[in-house]
């Protein structure tokens, strides 16, 4: 028993030497772990980062609905509604709240929505500051104010008016700054929201009022599909009762469902960069754990020979990864809870206008960006020490690693001088090592790719929907709610007769066009979005085709996105009815700007069973001013685009300088970390130089050299690969991320400005390692003798 415990004892004070191994393994190869360390924190911390953002911010979206108690749609009409009608319209299972505002352009050339203090419905978060309480005091939607460089305390002008900025606010209904539901987007700069006191708002000019309304249902409708039918339900009650100037279901209102949608879909961009951030991890803990057996192979060798087992090893030589690792999450995390989700939370903030939130723990976050990177960290040490420690403690010491016989050196032609032999022998002897070099470049230029194209991207997609408008102008009509009752056949001739005559226009270069609108089916893994259909008159100024009864031209930014040509068929069907359509594609118009259909006006009006004079819009190269605002819906012109791409660029553009500036620091680290170990690989043979008389300065051209050839063609070999894979990459992304289509373009200059960042990344790697080469002691030669 004693003995045993001896023995035990003895055992255990043998395998101490291989924890003290553990620092100085650290402390040997300092560069290698901090390279990795500062890749996994920073993927881990910018990636959940941004999912804890999106994820805290969507609850607090979805939260607002019932905390700060959302409508369920809006009206407004021509006179304030009586206590007689409010009572009418309440029995069909609604509750009617009054949300009244007026409008007023100040002196900074903006225009603000004022209403009164909320308190039953569509409440007010207050962002900082208070809420007005007494006359001239206004509070400020927050981003309105961020945008136009206003502060709590400063003052706003409208004329002779002055008002004092008591708070900045987010009104729940109002997330998205849309002036009109029909706007194609929302500009919050030239437009905000904001609250004043009862005792202020009495005092405007009742001639200015807006009279809306807000409405909830008593029994709320579960799916789009019911809501459509009750929402059209009140609106015939409305039409019946008082007279309507607009009216916006809650499921259709931009203002409110726009940035919902919108963070959702900036998910896929991350996913996307997580991928291929797990694949480089992946990449990196493979490299690494096969550098260090081959560094440590004449240790292992003797610590086999002494009688250590293969697991006891696997064990040690696993304990410094997986430490590193495990620090590298732990604080990966922190920053991804603290500095990066803050960064994160700034642009969405940046972008909307959301009520205060709360972090949450998110278990994807910490699942994709911890748990998956620690695993296969994991794995991928346990199964390449496992292979390699299997071979016999005499090929360990030997450093015969492959397992096979070593081949016959290569004969080369001795004109070449003795120099240039040399080299060529090196990238012979490394060939595995540098096939190595190329793939981590490869990966290295795809992270780097991915965000430096997209801004370049985005700039390109500005200019493409500015220069490739259908017209000037396009004017899409609306007829106002209530406008015709279609139970009384004799009122609707009269009341289409009346709005005939207020829909047209005495403008010359005006064309009528039909429109309609149909979605696309979601197949694919792509988007549900809308689709307009155009009818177009023959011989149009505008679209210049030729069309017949069976043409059918998509737009070449719909056949681009997917993947459609001349003879295929689509599939569309009406929003929110179960009804299907299906069209054969008979070409493809040039046309980038949108998901479009295109087709004779009188194809079009019959399918949908409508009247062969009937119309939706005017095409034009100058302004229509004859027809009444409450006529025209939306507008397309240069203006209205500008602003899209405006907002697009606020939107995602710091999302994708974000993704630039985390792939600019990936890239830099991979470059570091690959050529490191080329110059590791070598370690004996270059002492071996030294020995034989090279100078430090010849021995580093003879192995640097080399390696720069290769990292100079891999970078010009990767970029055709990259293109083709990039190109996929992003179709797949685009299609989850956004409605409508950027089409892919791919800036010459990224190609340029990657060559230089590679070639200059390199060259300070370069001279990290000339210095680390004249280090090397001649003595490194003398431990591997045979």
């Amino acid at each position: 028993m004693k003995r045993n415990k001896q023995q035990q004892s003895s055992t255990g004070k043998i395998r101490k030497p291989l924890n003290k191994r553990l620092i100085r393994e650290l402390t040997g190869d300092i560069g290698k772990y901090i390279v990795i360390f500062i890749l996994l924190v920073f993927s881990i911390g910018f990636v959940s980062g941004f999912i804890v953002a999106g994820e805290s911010m969507i609850k607090a979206y979805n939260e607002s609905f019932e905390k700060y108690n959302i409508e369920d749609g809006n009206f407004r009409t021509e006179e304030k509604i009586t206590a007689t009608q409010k009572e009418r319209i309440e029995k069909k299972g609604v509750s009617i709240f009054e949300n009244f505002y007026i409008e007023k352009e100040f002196d900074n050339n903006t225009k603000l929505r004022i209403f009164a203090n909320r308190e039953q419905i569509d409440k007010v978060c207050v962002m900082e500051g208070r809420l007005p309480d007494d006359l001239y005091e206004i509070a400020i939607d927050r981003m309105y104010a961020d945008n136009n460089g206003l502060s709590v305390g400063d003052k706003l002008v409208s004329g002779s008016e002055s008002y004092e900025i008591v708070g900045l606010v987010a009104l729940s209904d109002y997330s998205a700054l849309f002036y009109s539901n029909n706007d194609m987007m929302f500009d919050a700069s030239a437009f905000g929201v904001s609250v004043v006191s009862d005792k202020q708002f009495a005092e405007y000019d009742e001639a200015k009022l807006r009279y809306n309304y807000a409405w909830l249902y008593d029994d709320k409708p579960q799916t789009d599909e019911e809501e459509k039918k009750a929402s059209d339900d009140l609106m015939d009650v409305l039409a019946n009762i008082v007279s309507i100037e607009n009216f916006v279901p809650g499921y259709l209102n931009q203002s409110i469902t726009f940035t919902g949608e919108d963070i959702v879909g900036d998910k896929a961009m991350m996913e996307v960069l997580l991928y291929i951030i797990i694949i480089i991890v992946a990449f990196v803990f493979g490299v690494t754990i096969n550098n260090t057996i081959h560094k440590e192979a004449t240790v292992i060798g003797t610590l086999r020979a002494s009688g250590y087992t293969i697991n006891e090893l696997i064990r040690h030589y696993m304990s410094m990864p997986l430490i590193v690792t495990v620090i590298a999450a732990i604080i990966g995390n922190i920053l991804g809870y603290t500095c990066f989700k803050n960064v994160c939370v700034a642009m969405y903030y940046g972008s909307y206008s959301l009520p205060t939130y709360v972090t949450i723990w998110s278990a994807e976050a910490f699942w994709k960006t911890t748990a998956i990177p620690v695993v296969i960290m994991i794995f991928i040490t346990y199964f390449i020490l496992r292979r390699k420690l299997s071979l016999s403690p005499l090929k360990l010491i030997k450093r015969d690693l492959s397992g096979k016989k070593p081949r016959a050196a290569i004969a080369l032609n001795k004109k070449i001088r003795f120099f240039d032999r040399f080299r060529i022998r090196i990238l012979i002897q490394n060939k595995s090592s540098y096939i190595i070099l190329f793939m981590g470049l490869l990966f290295a230029n795809l992270l780097l790719f991915f965000g430096m194209m997209l801004p370049p991207l985005l700039v390109h997609y500005q200019g493409i929907v500015t220069q490739n408008m259908l017209a000037k102008h396009t004017y899409m009509l609306q007829i106002p709610a209530g406008a015709i009752d279609d139970e009384d056949e004799l009122s609707t001739a009269f009341s289409y007769v009346f709005l005939l005559n207020k829909i047209s226009t005495n403008n010359p270069t005006a064309e009528k066009f039909s429109a309609y609108g149909l979605k696309t089916t979601g197949e694919g893994g792509s988007r549900v979005e809308d689709v307009s259909l155009y009818g177009i008159k023959e011989n149009s100024k505008f679209i210049h085709a030729d069309f017949d009864d069976k043409t059918v031209l998509i737009s070449s930014a719909y056949a681009d996105k997917y993947g459609l040509k001349e003879g295929d068929v689509i599939t569309l069907k009406e929003p929110y009815e179960d009804k299907y359509y299906g069209f054969n594609v008979t070409g493809i118009y040039d046309y980038d700007g949108g998901i479009a259909v295109f087709m004779s006006k009188k194809h079009l009006n019959d399918i949908m069973g409508l009247s062969e004079d009937m119309f939706s819009g005017y095409f034009s190269d100058t302004e229509i001013t004859d027809i009444e605002d409450k006529y025209i819906g939306t507008v397309v012109d240069e203006e209205s685009l500008t602003r899209v791409s405006r907002q697009l660029m606020i939107s995602m553009g710091k999302l994708m300088y974000m993704v630039d500036g985390f792939s600019v620091v990936m890239f830099i680290v991979l470059i570091y970390l690959l050529s490191k170990l080329i110059i590791e690989r070598n370690v004996q043979s270059i002492s071996m130089a030294k020995i034989l008389g090279y100078t430090g300065k010849e021995v580093a051209a003879l192995y640097i050299v080399p390696t720069a050839l290769v990292v100079v063609a891999s970078l010009l070999i990767s970029y055709p690969i990259l293109s083709y894979v990039m190109v996929g990459i992003f179709r797949v992304m685009l299609k989850q991320m956004m409605s409508g289509w950027m089409v892919i373009w791919l800036d010459p200059s990224v190609y340029v400005k990657m060559f230089l960042m590679g070639i200059i990344t390199y060259a300070v790697v370069a001279v990290i390692e000339y210095r680390k080469i004249g280090k090397i002691p001649m003595s490194e030669a003398l431990k591997n003798v045979e």
